[in-house]
């Protein structure tokens, strides 16, 4: 069993940058693969960013590649997202996810752990 917890979102404006924690209880978190989610009213959830156990793999969603960094402190059992440049576009509610899959197919992380969210919104 694995509980994730994030933190670090809030009210920016157009351009500035904001970093999101992803903090997990349980065992073996280098065992699993983590990820970045975000979702707005009235659409699906949809693939920020993933970074593989060993933290050497990462992939990213066009929409946020060279902007978004994610990473992870084994250590510290915990899971960042670095947001640079940020848009009114990424104003949603970003989810961190573990599991045992690794890739940018958000159906087949359902079946993994997720928080419950952190809202991130950027104004104009």
């Amino acid at each position: 069993q694995v509980q994730l917890v994030e933190s670090g979102g809030g009210l920016v404006q157009a351009g500035a940058s904001l970093r999101l924690s992803c903090a997990a209880s349980g065992r073996a978190f280098s065992t699993y693969a983590m990820g970045w989610f975000r979702q707005t009213p009235g659409k699906e959830r949809e693939f920020v960013a993933a970074i593989s156990g060993t933290g050497l793999r990462t992939i990213y969603a066009d929409s946020v590649k060279g902007r978004f960094t994610i990473s992870r402190d084994n250590a510290k059992n915990t899971v960042y997202l670095q947001m640079n440049s940020l848009k009114p576009a990424d104003t949603a509610v970003y989810y961190c996810a573990a599991s045992n899959y690794y890739g940018e197919y958000e159906r087949n992380w359902a079946n993994g752990y997720w928080g419950q969210g952190a809202q991130v919104t950027v104004s104009s």
